[in-house]
């Protein structure tokens, strides 16, 4: 028995939603990672002109 056969007369639409939902999760992956790196890229810049982080407080 196979998994479509198993998953009854909706297979099609169960499959299509797990793809849909699986390309969902890769893209906010995918901006969450390029929004990181411009982030990054933007604190190096600031730290490069002179603004340095605020006495007192840690970095983690």
């Amino acid at each position: 028995m196979s998994i479509v056969s198993s998953l009854g007369p909706h297979a099609g639409f169960i499959l299509a939603s797990y793809g849909a939902s699986a390309l969902v999760l890769a893209g906010l992956t995918l901006a969450i990672l390029r929004d990181h790196r411009a982030q990054k890229q933007a604190l190096d810049a600031l730290e490069q002109r002179g603004a340095g982080r605020r006495p007192g407080r840690e970095t983690s």
